[in-house]
């Protein structure tokens, strides 16, 4: 990524030269650089609340009623996985965060989940673990937290009017991840 932005500046930096706009491409570091830092202040505040809104749920047991709900069709889809009960929770918990948007509360949950999945895979990914990154990936979200926080710092006046929007995208997301993941899967003629 470092050489991405690299070059986009040099780039940016020699457009403006040549074309006598150095001014111009001063200004719009400068502009972008507030915007982004603007950005980020405003969502603060909303991931800290949703953050909370998760540590609540955990405190109170109801993080792990809702990855309950999700272990008997998370056994059917990862078979193997679930022989272990703490990579069954951890996968249980982590579809659990991302159903309710929670991204950056789901990443160590997957993590943790695809470390224990990829134990004894000598480096190969299973196609179960692959099938987990897909979860996680196209998950179906019920509260979009992080694009509603995203879209109020932007000053939308009804952040969560998307919310049929994103429950049909990401239903269709997972249909189409976890039908392509099984077909592959078949196609590659490992199992696991």
């Amino acid at each position: 990524m470092a050489i991405i932005w690299t070059g986009m500046v040099v780039v940016s930096v020699i457009f403006g030269l040549f074309s006598g706009q150095m001014d111009a491409v001063s200004q719009a570091a400068l502009t972008g650089a507030g915007s982004a830092v603007q950005l980020c202040l405003s969502m603060a505040g909303v991931l800290c609340l949703w953050s909370g809104v998760m540590e609540i749920m955990n405190r109170c047991g109801l993080s792990t009623r809702l990855a309950q709900v999700f272990r008997p069709l998370l056994r059917r889809l990862l078979p193997r996985a679930s022989r272990d009960d703490e990579t069954l929770s951890a996968v249980s918990a982590n579809v659990s965060a991302n159903l309710l948007g929670l991204g950056n509360a789901a990443t160590p949950l997957g993590v943790q989940a695809a470390c224990r999945m990829a134990r004894g895979q000598n480096g190969v990914a299973s196609d179960e673990l692959c099938l987990l990154v897909v979860l996680n990936t196209a998950s179906i979200q019920l509260v979009p937290a992080t694009v509603a926080s995203v879209r109020a710092a932007a000053g939308a006046a009804a952040p969560l009017d998307i919310l049929p929007a994103v429950w049909l995208s990401s239903a269709l997301s997972v249909t189409v991840g976890l039908l392509a993941a099984k077909a592959l899967a078949r196609l590659g003629g490992r199992r696991g």
